[in-house]
């Protein structure tokens, strides 16, 4: 009797708790951080011992880059229980982008911390591929003097391969590419691309080629992922390396039209950017009209641009 007794007093309790915990993971999958933010702080009042608000009012924090409190946060949950992977990955997460904001003397007061925490939620959490992630980024950015090593980022890049082939390729790219070596970068791309052939994956082949100056590769390689595809965000890319590079400039005027065309807001940039590029090539090819045209329409969506109002002086000037 006393156990559907305690169920009668506490059902409607914890059927509000649930959600409310849905209602802030909604704000936060639609990026509406501060709604979130807040929503979270006040039930953690009345509520606050309740763990997964709090992780959640510290994913507010981070995707609003708070570090101080989303640490203060983390820190709280690391605490109440230590041998959760998932607490001690976003802990370090956000300690080491902290790090990334700070000088580089209080940045290196903190490596031993992010190091600890991201070690703690690998060995709890064999499967974890986030930490794996974090770990391969944190040895190869952080100084050898202080522990930075490609051979470790390799270990953990080894790891995300007997977990995920695809991110184990990925991994394994850009450690080295950050350690410049092109061509082995290039080859696990590649083979990201073969194993996986998602837009992520051709998307980091793609900027590769851009940081290394090689736009017709770039270009082939989203002309490729446009073929497999068909996401109208790919005809925004062609035209922007055609815009950048000027090269390909028919091919990449026709994909800026096709994108402002089917246009929609899932397709990620604006409009106005679309514009701004169709100016450019209109430029490269001497047609002012057409360049001045569409900067001014770039402009009308965001008039304080300053890359759109630094592009129609130069046409202007043309």
């Amino acid at each position: 009797m006393k156990k559907y007794l305690y169920l009668l007093l506490f059902l409607p309790t914890l059927a509000f708790s649930q959600t409310t915990k849905d209602s802030i993971a909604k704000l936060l999958s639609r990026k509406q951080y501060i709604e979130a933010e807040y929503a979270a702080f006040n039930y953690l009042k009345v509520n606050p011992q309740d763990m997964q608000v709090k992780e959640l009012l510290g994913d507010s924090y981070g995707y609003q880059k708070k570090w101080n409190e989303a640490i203060s946060v983390y820190k709280q949950l690391v605490d109440f229980k230590k041998n959760n992977a998932e607490y001690q990955y976003k802990y370090g997460g956000a300690m080491g982008m902290k790090a990334l904001a700070v000088n580089k003397i209080e940045a290196l007061g903190m490596v031993s911390d992010i190091r600890e925490a991201f070690l703690k939620a690998a060995e709890l959490d064999p499967k974890h591929t986030n930490t794996r992630w974090a770990l391969v980024e944190f040895y190869m950015q952080i100084p050898g003097l202080i522990g930075g090593s490609q051979d470790k980022a390799l270990k953990y890049a080894d790891e995300l391969y007997n977990l995920s082939k695809v991110d184990g390729y990925l991994a394994k790219g850009y450690i080295y590419e950050t350690d410049n070596e092109p061509n082995l970068a290039e080859k696990y791309y590649k083979l990201a691309i073969k194993e996986g052939g998602s837009l992520w994956c051709y998307d980091k082949l793609t900027t590769f080629y851009e940081k290394q100056k090689q736009p017709e590769k770039a270009l082939n390689n989203l002309e490729e992922a446009k073929s497999k595809h068909k996401r109208n965000a790919l005809h925004y890319q062609i035209g922007k390396v055609a815009a950048e590079y000027n090269i390909e400039l028919h091919k990449g005027e026709q994909c800026l039209i096709t994108y402002i065309e089917n246009y929609s807001p899932n397709d990620g940039v604006p409009k106005a950017w679309a514009y701004y590029r169709l100016a450019q090539i209109y430029l490269l090819k001497k047609d002012k009209r057409e360049a001045l045209k569409h900067i001014d329409l770039a402009i009308s969506e965001y008039p304080k641009m300053k890359p759109f109002n630094e592009e129609k002086q130069k046409i202007l000037k043309m």
